[in-house]
Formats: C-alpha cells, structure tokens, sequence
C-alpha cells in the first residue's frame, strides 16, 4: 500500500521529462520554483541518459525517476513517491493508461495536457470510482486544451453573477487569433484519435456527443449549438468557422456544468468557432478555414494516407519550434454570455505565448503546484476539470505566473 499522500518525500514528478513539452516544462519549474525551493519535484522517463540531458539543459538539479510508461509496477511505485505526477506522454491513448489507473489506486493527484476525449471517457468510466475511494484528484486537458475555455467560462460565469446578478445561460467562444502550431506529439495524439475513430462507430457517436464527458448518468442535456460551417455569425458580428479544439473543449466545459451541479441552468449552452472578420475578406477566410478543415480531415480518414502523413510529412512527436518562435506565439479568446433575461456580458482570455507550447508548459505547470497546494477536505477524489478542481486559485496563478489575462471587457 502507497504511504499516505502528506508522508511521501516528492511533491511532484514530471513523467515524460524528455519529451518536447516535458523539457519546456521543467525548465519553467526551475524558474519557478528552482531545484531545491518550496516545490520538493523530480523528472521521471523510460531513459537515464535522456534525463540527465535534458536536467544538464534546463539547469535542473533534482532527482531522476527511470520508469517505463507501459510498466503497471514500476508506474505504481513512480506515483507512491509523490502527491501529484504531471504526465506529458502522448498519445495518452496509447502511453497513458497504466500511469492513471496506479494514481487513482495510490490516492496520487494528476494533471496531464490529453486532448483525446476517447480516451478520458474510458479512463473515467474505468477509474472514477477507485479515485473517489482513494482520494486521487484527478484532472487531464490541463494545457491550451482546454484550461483556456474551461476557466475562460468560469471566470464569465463568475463576473456575470457579480455584476449582472444571474449566470450566463448561453456563451460563445470566439478565437480572434492565434498564433502559434501545434506540437509533434499533439498531432500524433490526433492521428491516434482518427485511427481509432475509423474502424469504431460507436466512438466516432462518442467522439460527435458534447456530453460524452460527463459524469455517469449525466450524459444527456439540451441540443448544444456547433459550427460546422463558414456562416455570419450575430453573436460576434463577424464571419465564424469550425475550431479544431472545440470537440474537446466543450465536453470539458459541459463535464464541469454537471460536476457543479448545473449551476448555470439545465438548458445552458456552450460552442465554439473561430471568428475571421466581416466582409468578403471575413468570408474568404471562414471559407479557407473551414475548407481546410474538411480536406485535411478528409485525407486523415484514409488509412494509407493518415500513416503516411504520420510517417513522412507531420512533425514526429518531441520535436516543437525554437524559444524566439514560441515567445512570437500568442492566443485572443472571447467569450460572449447571455443571461435567461438578456444581458449581456464579454470577457476575454489571451496568452503571451505560443499555444500548443510555451503556453501548455506555463498552464500546465501551474495546475500542477495548485494540485500539491488544494486541501483534501475541499476536494474529494475523482476525475475532475480544471475549474472543478482549482477555479479561482489556479486563474490567480495563469494571471500573476504564466503570461495569462483574464479581463472583463463589457
């Protein structure tokens, strides 16, 4: 049996230290908290050499847990060491799987950046019971997908009852930009959704359900708007298109509805799109967007053609853009509430950095110190979210540490 959580010598362990997001990671660890300070942390990976490259590279003076994704006993041993592990190995589908299932029986907290929705249904569906018994908190998508629109809703929510006295019944995300791509093992993370999703028709049902993620029993609601195509858009005032992100996001975002109790109303809705502007510039764009959208995910549909791009042609997981590149990155999100009674409000979240990277690293890091930092009789065990989990605390830590902007703009 694990040692209770409060007696283990680690307060936190980066598992998967040496991939790409994982260096990015303990580098902003060093930074934040240093090797020896007030986070007691260490890297952990299926390879020593790796490690001590990586901790020679980012100045990292703690120590090195070798331990194999795909090992059950050596998984259990890594998570009986440690309050929290942030694991950062994709595709989770395919690497993830042993490490949560000894965290949800150890009682250890978790944080990870999935954006793989077949997956956390499985693991929620596998675990949430266990993790409710032990204690464990455990909450995946903890990076661009989907801090951003999980806490981008309850900070709106939040401001709306203050200021409007009521919450928002409807809200819309719009993208107004981004800047920044998505990292090799984000994509191959996609590549595995897709491979799965072919041969599976009731995961490609799942995959299509926003209520796909939330609690057992919980897992039907109001029809949720989508945008599938290029349209003008009232409640922006500009032309929209699809978001790739939103088929997880907003089942995050719904999960954390459910988890609260449907504080904001059994008919409340959620969707997301990118905006690309007004006019026939506007137009071309959510056009572009869209079209892109269904050609390239037209072609990933095709088996030869998927591993082919996955082979010769998409970035190889571990591989990301230069630091100059990642700082050039940033994101503008917009977030448009309504409440039962028609008022209004907009709000606004954005990041200084690159989405998929140097921003992932910040966000990720800062759920996983406000995971060592949540009171175990404020928080009981289970599969949670990111505003379910740490709401207000962790938007205080996006704000003052990771380059992050909550703000209220009408």
């Amino acid at each position: 049996m694990a040692p209770s959580p409060a007696d283990r010598p680690l307060d936190l362990v980066v598992f998967g230290a040496t991939s790409f997001v994982g260096r990015l990671l303990c580098a902003r660890l060093v930074e934040r908290h240093g090797s020896d300070g007030d986070l007691r942390w260490a890297m952990a990976g299926r390879s020593a050499e790796r490690l001590r490259e990586v901790a020679d590279h980012v100045g990292a003076d703690v120590e090195h847990l070798v331990a194999d994704a795909a090992d059950d006993a050596a998984m259990a041993d890594l998570v009986a060491r440690t309050r929290v592990v942030a694991s950062t190995v994709g595709p989770y589908a395919l690497h993830g799987s042993p490490l949560v299932a000894a965290a949800a029986e150890a009682g250890t907290d978790y944080c990870d950046l999935t954006g793989e929705p077949q997956w956390v249904r499985r693991m929620i569906d596998a675990h949430q019971g266990t993790a409710e018994a032990s204690g464990a908190r455990l909450v995946p998508s903890c990076g661009f997908d989907s801090i951003p629109s999980d806490l981008g809703v309850w900070f709106t929510q939040q401001q709306a009852s203050e200021a409007l006295g009521a919450p928002c019944t409807r809200i819309s995300m719009r993208v107004r930009s981004l800047r920044g791509g998505a990292s090799g093992g984000t994509l191959a993370s996609m590549l595995n959704v897709v491979e799965e999703a072919s041969a599976d028709r009731d995961l490609r049902a799942l995959l299509a359900d926003p209520y796909a993620l939330a609690p057992a029993g919980d897992r039907e609601g109001v029809a949720q708007p989508e945008v599938r195509l290029p349209r003008h858009d009232a409640t922006s005032g500009q032309w929209v298109a699809p978001f790739v992100m939103a088929g997880i996001n907003t089942k995050v975002v719904l999960r954390s509805h459910a988890l609260l109790g449907h504080p904001w109303g059994r008919d409340f809705t959620y969707d997301e799109a990118m905006a690309t502007g007004t006019g026939p510039l506007g137009v071309a764009k959510a056009s572009g967007v869209a079209a892109g959208m269904a050609a390239g995910m037209g072609a990933l549909a095709v088996g030869p053609v998927r591993r082919l791009l996955g082979r010769r042609v998409l970035p190889a997981p571990g591989t990301g853009p230069s630091p100059e590149a990642q700082e050039a990155g940033a994101f503008d999100l917009r977030f448009f509430g309504e409440t039962a009674t028609g008022r209004t409000i907009r709000t606004r979240v954005a990041g200084d950095r690159d989405p998929g990277y140097g921003s992932t690293a910040r966000m990720l890091a800062e759920a996983a110190a406000a995971l060592v930092g949540l009171d175990r009789d404020d928080v009981g065990g289970g599969f949670l979210t990111p505003a379910t989990a740490l709401g207000d605390d962790l938007v205080a830590r996006l704000r003052a540490h990771a380059g992050l902007t909550f703000e209220v703009l009408t």
